[in-house]
């Protein structure tokens, strides 16, 4: 499916789609470069897509394939795309998983989850269907950590696809067991970042086994990027060439970011879907390019994701950062931040999964490293304004994931809603 010339979609989506036509009532009647565009508004995007009385869609639903986007909670947010856009989509995915790694004959235990209008599964079994190199495909989805484990070592499974929480699961179940996996050549990952605090136990469990990213794809967003090869920054990622322009976005101007390493919103624009057309669509990610050509760009987690305590704002990553650079024996394999409110005073309890006991003072180590770097939360708790810091200790089991999607919550909102 060939790639369409900008004013091509945008002169499809403002005739077809109510809402398209609405957004871009202002926007010059010929288009030759995307920033001529608003940056679409995800809220009154979803809006617009729901049923009955959609006005998003720019043709009726005759030959489609909807999935799911979206968490637990809220109006459920269907995609749908057409036959032709989901081939094209996992073709070039598919290509992308020879970047990550993927070689001739490997054998391909897919441990995503389906279900519920969720693509992961599917999507990944068609990519790999799709791939341009021979593989056996083991479609294993959702199946228990001890099935896994018997698939791996009695069918001599190659590769092994999933969510980062569902990786680690198995290789914690592995591990426990006993039998470590060396047979293991390859570790894909999506749907999340693979976090720092997991790679220590994925390399106890598969030692051998080269670490990447599967791809950057999300249901609304559709195809982002593909992984890009031989890299140890796992995080870093390229748009796929004649399929999807990425931009980063300055979150206070809205103007392009063109210099390497500052942050900036991730913006995608797909160049062949037009059933629902993403045009500038804010894929809810932050990252930032690692080049001058603007061409390769390091993820850098979600958009504004962190705890807000008090005044305090307590951003997920640096508080990550500087947990793992004091935890020299690898203890930690997981964190949330979890906010809570009692005796009318907001409080932060970070929640650090394990797979061992951790030494009894490590705690407090931990906590005074977090304090020394965000001096404010300290000085807040002395004013009375908010609780002193908590480190909570958990099984990496017990560390709270979406359930429909897998994924770890970074963020926990404990709060009464009055």
């Amino acid at each position: 499916m060939p790639a369409k010339p900008l004013h091509a979609l945008v002169d499809h989506a403002r005739a077809h789609s109510p809402f398209y036509a609405e957004l871009y009532r202002e926007v010059p009647a010929v288009v030759g470069s995307l920033t001529q565009l608003p940056v679409v508004d995800q809220e009154a995007f979803w809006a617009a897509n729901s049923w009955p009385g959609n006005r998003l869609l720019t043709a009726p639903l005759t030959d489609a394939c909807v999935f799911k986007s979206g968490g637990t909670t809220g109006a459920p947010k269907f995609s749908p795309w057409t036959r032709e856009e989901h081939v094209d989509s996992v073709r070039a995915f598919g290509a992308g998983l020879v970047d990550a790694g993927l070689r001739p004959g490997q054998k391909v235990a897919n441990l995503f989850r389906a279900g519920e209008f969720y693509s992961g599964f599917v999507f990944i079994e068609n990519a790999l269907h799709h791939a341009p190199v021979d593989n056996v495909r083991l479609p294993i989805g959702t199946a228990p950590d001890d099935f896994v484990a018997e698939v791996i070592h009695g069918f001599g499974a190659d590769v092994l696809a999933g969510e980062p929480m569902k990786l680690s699961s198995v290789a914690e179940t592995l591990l426990a067991q006993g039998r470590p996996a060396p047979q293991v050549e390859l570790v894909l990952f999506g749907g999340d970042i693979l976090f720092n605090d997991l790679r220590p136990l994925l390399r106890s469990a598969f030692p051998k086994a080269a670490l990447s990213s599967i791809g950057y794809a999300s249901v609304d967003a559709g195809l982002v990027a593909g992984p890009v090869p031989a890299g140890e920054d796992l995080r870093v990622h390229r748009a796929f060439p004649g399929r999807t322009v990425v931009e980063l976005i300055d979150e206070a101007t809205g103007e392009p970011i063109t210099e390497p390493g500052v942050p900036g919103r991730v913006v995608v624009t797909n160049l062949f879907r037009t059933l629902v057309p993403i045009l500038r669509y804010p894929a809810g990610d932050r990252a930032e390019w690692v080049d001058s050509h603007c061409d390769r760009f390091r993820l850098l987690g979600r958009s504004g994701e962190g705890a807000r305590v008090g005044i305090v704002s307590m951003p997920t990553e640096q508080v990550r950062d500087v947990l793992l650079a004091h935890d020299p024996g690898h203890h930690i394999t997981g964190m949330q931040l979890v906010q809570r409110r009692w005796s009318g005073r907001d409080g932060l309890i970070i929640r650090l999964g394990h797979t061992a006991p951790p030494p009894p003072d490590l705690a407090e180590t931990l906590r005074r490293a977090v304090l020394a770097a965000r001096p404010t939360y300290e000085a807040e708790v002395a004013a009375g304004a908010i609780h002193p810091l908590q480190i909570e200790w958990v099984p990496r089991a017990d560390l709270v994931t979406n359930p429909r999607t897998g994924k770890l919550r970074q963020v926990i909102d404990d709060r009464p809603s009055h």
